[in-house]
């Protein structure tokens, strides 16, 4: 198997419950990136968010690329912009109708900064933008211009996670139609423009890097990994941590994240 490019997930994936490299998965990438294999981290958090564990790797330059936003955005690790999906005012103005739907808190997620209307932050969303290392801006609707645009919408809840629930089973069938509306872990919802997904931010990657689909290998455990694995030619491998659904399109499982599943299907597979 002549694997081009390794595609790797990050929470649940890359990172342990402990939100760290372990040090064989650290080992095993770098011997994959030193014997010409592309990693590329494949992720919801914008760049600033996967820098750091791109740099562990020992990653980084123009010729090193990320898929961040759930793959509205692909970035040289240089900051470079290859693709961009972006949402606007009107679509800013849906996601407030959506959130009238459920007690949820709403932010916007840009290439600088993150955005909310919410006074009362969720713990997720204060989370989401520590990790990410972002500035959390708190805005009052009247003073958001008609030109914003935005890369990625997330939903999560100050109360609890059924809210978050609620507001999955209560989104209108229209919405499923118009955005990419994936459901990350139980606490978040995540939205980006339609057609944004990692599997087809990884497609176009690979054939701007002229890899054919067969020789990119995707390592994933959540909802958002999913368009990856519904790509029949990629290499899939589940993490043992991952959903079912995930499970079930892969055409292998490992160990879960916390016991170096990463590491242990690149030796089986690829070195």
């Amino acid at each position: 198997m002549a694997i081009k490019i390794i595609a790797v997930d990050l929470d649940g994936t890359l990172l342990s419950s402990g939100n760290t490299i372990l040090p064989e998965t650290e080992r095993m990438l770098r011997v994959a990136s030193e014997n010409g294999i592309k990693v590329v981290l494949a992720t919801g958090r914008p760049l600033s968010g996967a820098l750091p564990f791109a740099q562990q790797l020992g990653l980084s330059g123009d010729d090193q690329y990320a898929i961040v936003f759930n793959g509205a955005v692909v970035q040289s690790l240089a900051g470079r912009v290859l693709m961009s999906q972006e949402l606007n005012y009107q679509d800013f103005n849906n996601m407030l109708r959506f959130q009238r739907l459920s007690h949820v808190d709403v932010h916007f997620e840009t290439t600088k900064y993150f955005l909310t209307c919410d006074h009362d932050l969720s713990i997720q969303m204060q989370i989401n933008a520590a990790l990410t290392n972002n500035i959390l801006k708190v805005r009052e609707r009247k003073d958001i211009p008609k030109d914003f645009t935005f890369n990625k919408v997330g939903f999560t809840s100050a109360e609890s996670d059924d809210q978050v629930e609620k507001l999955w089973n209560n989104l209108p069938s229209w919405a499923f139609d118009s955005y990419d509306i994936v459901r990350s872990f139980d606490s978040i919802i995540e939205l980006n423009a339609l057609g944004a997904s990692k599997g087809n931010a990884l497609m176009d990657l690979a054939s701007r890097l002229k890899v054919e689909q067969k020789d990119v290998m995707v390592f994933g455990d959540q909802g958002n990994d999913l368009s990856m694995f519904e790509n029949p030619n990629f290499k899939k491998i589940a993490m043992g941590n991952a959903i079912e659904a995930i499970k079930e399109k892969a055409d292998y499982v490992t160990d879960d994240n916390d016991h170096n599943g990463i590491a242990k299907a690149l030796k089986k597979f690829v070195l």
